[in-house]
């Protein structure tokens, strides 16, 4: 057996072994599915009622306002127009109202436009605003029609509420939703990739920086050339990622059949329903759960799959390069700082881009150029995926990370077999660029 196989094999078994990765491993999938339904509840609580003082001095919209007591519970408006407005702004100064809404009288409507003011002790939300300017321009317009001689009734009876179906050139029903479906899941996989960057590569400079700062790596190194070693960590750590990543899908894959099963789903790409029985069933929670697992079945799930392990592959190893140089430069964590953050901010812009580019246009010039950029590529092109991304460019995307992977472990190779027996200095970006030089 080979050095780097041993190598290899000793910081995948020390990582397996590891209790706290036994346990996060089973754990995990539990604690996601723990915060995603406690999230849900949190969401599915009821706030606070909030009381709303309204001094209408105009007498035109307090009906207005009073009348959504019976509808929103989130807000109770009260007609206090008769007390002072100093007054009534006392007792939001002593938290008896959320806030006061004050109407002025005016001798013109138009002017209501502009003279309308609400006042709070702290800012109110903008759904809130977005309300009440709504609630007053809704009853300004009515007036204003009113005063033109127009049916208000028979303009709300000529608004149409329209509701478009969708459908697939193949002629199969779709459901709405669905990009929404396929931004989580590539955004799922990109965050676990960018997870598992930092999480398994701070793995690799912890052990580097334990095993410098304890004096073993002295004694290695005397029988194990400095670049095998890094590899050896490296590849011994994403191993042991990959199994974890295997456990998480497997669980994951069994609750999807569990809940096919639930609802009699026939699971499989050729899975279809006539679009009759998809229009029947809308009206069900049943089969509208049914149509969507079934389009959870149709995506490329294989393909998600292979581009997760292969680009937590190209990932992990291009940025653990990184990690496993910086950790060979310095004697502790607290001096890693520096070196950390031009690491992980490509992490961040990637994830950036992937949600404020891959949403709004999967296959455009930016989420294209920034699937193919080494740095960025792992995220940004889990995300694009599961809309349908052509081979060839996985392929393009695949070969400029691995090429560049084997550029940066040429480079942090020089930088850790230099760094690696360097002791009681923290070094500078000019001394990493000195050894970048260094032949010896």
């Amino acid at each position: 057996m080979s050095i780097i196989s041993l190598i290899i094999k000793r910081e995948f078994v020390a990582k397996v072994r590891n209790k706290s990765f036994i346990v996060m491993t089973f754990l995990s999938p539990l604690l996601f599915v723990a915060i995603a339904a406690f999230i849900g509840y949190l969401g599915s609580m009821k706030a606070d009622t909030k009381r709303i003082a309204i001094h209408d001095e105009s007498g035109l919209f307090v009906k207005e306002f009073t009348t959504k007591n019976k509808v929103d519970k989130s807000y109770k408006y009260l007609d206090l127009t008769s007390v002072p407005i100093s007054a009534l702004k006392d007792s939001i100064t002593n938290e008896s109202f959320e806030g006061l809404l004050v109407i002025p009288k005016t001798t013109s409507i138009t002017d209501l436009e502009s003279k309308i003011q609400f006042v709070s002790n702290s800012s109110p939300s903008i759904v809130f605003i977005e309300k009440v300017q709504n609630t007053v321009a809704n009853k300004l317009t009515n007036i204003n029609l009113q005063k033109a001689s127009l049916d208000t009734l028979a303009i709300q009876k000529a608004q149409s509420k329209v509701s478009i179906s969708l459908a697939k050139a193949s002629g199969e029903a779709s459901l709405k939703g669905l990009n929404e479906i396929k931004i989580a899941i590539g955004g799922g996989f990109g965050y676990l990739i960018m997870m598992f960057i930092i999480i398994y590569g701070n793995m690799v400079m912890r052990s580097v920086i334990e095993e410098k700062t304890n004096r073993i790596i002295e004694i290695i190194i005397s029988s194990v050339k400095p670049f095998q070693l890094m590899i050896g960590k490296i590849i011994g750590t994403s191993l042991a990622g990959i199994l974890q990543f295997f456990i998480w899908a497997i669980i994951g894959l069994s609750l999807m059949f569990a809940a096919s099963i639930f609802f009699g789903v026939n699971v499989g790409p050729t899975a279809k329903v006539p679009p009759e029985m998809l229009n029947e069933a809308q009206q069900q929670f049943t089969s509208t759960a049914q149509m969507y697992i079934m389009e959870l079945w149709n995506l490329p799930i294989a393909t998600i799959l292979i581009s997760f392990v292969v680009y937590f592959i190209g990932g992990y190893f291009l940025y653990s390069s990184f990690y496993a140089a910086i950790g060979a430069a310095v004697d502790n964590q607290t001096d890693s700082q520096q070196f950390l953050l031009p690491i992980i901010m490509p992490l961040m812009l990637s994830v950036y881009v992937g949600f404020f580019s891959v949403i709004n246009d999967p296959h455009g010039t930016v989420a294209v150029v920034f699937s193919m950029i080494p740095l960025t590529s792992p995220i940004v092109m889990l995300m694009r995926i599961p809309f349908g991304v052509p081979l060839w460019e996985i392929a393009i995307s695949v070969t400029l990370l691995f090429a560049t992977f084997f550029g940066v472990v040429w480079f942090a190779a020089k930088i850790y077999r230099v760094g690696i027996l360097m002791y009681g200095k923290k070094p500078s970006w000019k001394e990493l660029y000195r050894w970048l030089k260094y032949t010896g």
